[in-house]
């Protein structure tokens, strides 16, 4: 088992910025690829941001790509979402995801998910 527990979501103003921690415990959270999701109301989990297991390689869905970054820090245990010039459209509950023997780019792969943490870009 994993267990993953977000923070650091909130309110912010469009063109604002937010950091989204993700803390993992249970297995070796180094065998995990790690992915942040995000379900808007009305509308499916979709995925935002993926990293590997090392840490070497990204990848972000276009709707964030150059606003949005993932990084990890094995040693902490922990995957972070940097978001910056937030939009309304960002607006979602955020989760992170753990996925054992993919890319962490689909959520019907992800093994693992957090109880998720709400971010609202409003003015």
């Amino acid at each position: 088992q994993v267990q993953l527990v977000e923070s650091g979501g909130g309110m912010v103003q469009p063109g604002g910025s937010l950091r989204l921690s993700c803390a993992a415990s249970g297995r070796t959270f180094s065998n995990y690829a790690m992915g942040w999701f995000r379900q808007a109301p009305g509308k499916e989990r979709e995925f935002v941001a993926a990293i590997s297991r090392s840490g070497s390689g990204t990848l972000f869905a276009d709707s964030v790509k150059g606003r949005f970054t993932i990084s990890r820090d094995n040693a902490k245990n922990t995957v972070y979402l940097q978001m910056n010039s937030l939009k309304a459209e960002d607006t979602a509950v955020y989760y992170c995801g753990a996925d054992r023997n993919g890319g962490a780019t689909s959520r019907t792969r992800v093994d693992y998910w957090g109880q998720g943490t709400q971010v609202t870009v409003s003015s």
